[in-house]
């Protein structure tokens, strides 16, 4: 097993799935490949779950497992992030790499304006985007920022805990839910009681987690966290929508009040073959992204983050997939596939470089489309018309 799990992060594997029944795959470069061509018997897959578990006593009672989370690690080999579930009544186990190496901003290639984002006293970041989409890295990327370059008390609730933080300029207090404390709801209330500076909460998910995260934020506290949502627009949607509706109002106003920025990430292959890159959006709430929020006008957000790339180093995902497709990094085809609107992203590929260019996917010289000019990424007139300045 151990020498299986090697070979496929030794090739850039990022999650490995073993399955009673099945042979064992690993996800390189987003795709998910074969690594042995003998197929796993559910006695073989259980004891691979019973190898990963540490706890004596879940191991006890490993038949009556529905879905478990842990982490494992093993020198020479690595770090992951592991869940055990059932499926057709046998076992199938998930494992996440996690790099020993804390990532940073740079190393991510994430936009530089994340690093001021982590500077700031009070209120809430949160990164969103699909599951596999890089947000437990990026979230450590701005632990690794404040820690190197602040004195802070940092608390992380996480389940389970993924990248080790050593203390450096910061003290970095790191509890797993499930084995330091009961939930990620109990662990929050907790930590606003342990003088914290920063606290990063794995996941939010559900209202009176986001409820106490909203309450650490407004008492001043730096809150970083996570959600499942693919962009800034359907985050804040996505937050009141959780709320019965008698208080979504209230809980609109908060947000506006709280909310210090949403960072929202898709990977996608790179036009080379070598890896995948983060596409992010960016939207950083000014005051008047503010009063869209108070006044119940969360639809015409994205407008205002195109408008702000310059002054506020906003960046919609658009954005950032013309800066990608002119930088050579993402083909022409796989920007448009994960762009948020992709009728408007190819008219204005074809508005800015021809159409020949954009149908014929002719990007090539510097792997680059001639004569993009990203920062001038325009969006149709009637999408503009009527929009409050």
């Amino acid at each position: 097993m151990e020498k299986i799990i090697k070979a496929a992060v030794d090739r850039g594997a990022s999650d490995l799935h073993i399955k009673a029944g099945d042979v064992f795959r690993a996800r390189i470069d987003g795709r998910l490949v074969a690594l042995t061509k003998q197929a796993l018997t559910p006695d073989q897959t259980k004891a691979i779950a019973l190898r990963l578990i540490h706890s004596e006593e879940v191991r006890q009672r490993i038949d009556k497992i529905l879905d478990y989370d842990c982490s494992w690690g093993a020198a020479g080999i690595g770090r992951f992030r592991v869940n055990i579930l059932r499926q057709r009544s046998s076992f199938m186990i998930v494992m996440r790499v996690i790099p020993f190496q804390v990532p940073t901003v740079e190393s991510l290639q994430l936009p530089p304006v994340i690093m001021k984002l982590a500077e700031a006293e009070r209120g809430m970041i949160l990164v969103t985007g699909v599951t596999g989409s890089g947000k437990s890295s990026s979230l450590a990327a701005m632990v690794n920022a404040i820690n190197a370059t602040m004195h802070k008390h940092i608390v992380t609730l996480e389940q389970p805990i993924e990248f080790l933080h050593r203390d450096i300029n910061s003290s970095v207090t790191q509890r797993e839910v499930g084995i330091d404390t009961d939930s990620f709801r109990d662990g929050l209330k907790a930590a606003l009681r342990q003088d914290p500076d920063v606290v990063l909460i794995g996941e939010m998910r559900d209202a009176e987690t986001i409820d106490t995260a909203l309450k650490a934020a407004e008492t001043g506290h730096l809150l970083l966290s996570t959600l499942h949502t693919p962009d800034a627009v359907t985050t804040i949607m996505r937050i009141i929508a959780m709320f019965p509706p008698e208080e979504q109002d209230v809980v609109r106003i908060r947000i506006a009040e709280s909310l210090n920025a949403v960072i929202s990430q898709r990977l996608l292959p790179r036009k080379d073959g070598s890896g995948r890159v983060a596409a992010a959006e960016v939207m950083v709430v000014t005051p008047a992204i503010r009063d869209l929020i108070l006044e119940a006008r969360i639809g015409e957000i994205r407008d205002f983050i195109a408008d702000g790339r310059e002054q506020y180093h906003m960046q919609t995902f658009d954005q950032h997939l013309a800066d990608l497709v002119n930088a050579g990094a993402v083909s022409f085809e796989i920007a448009k596939a994960a762009s948020t609107r992709p009728a408007d992203f190819e008219l204005n590929m074809k508005m800015l470089n021809g159409e020949a260019d954009a149908s014929n996917g002719n990007h090539d010289n510097d792997g680059g489309i001639p004569g993009l000019v990203p920062t001038t990424l325009t969006e149709p007139e009637s999408s503009r018309r009527g929009r409050k300045r």
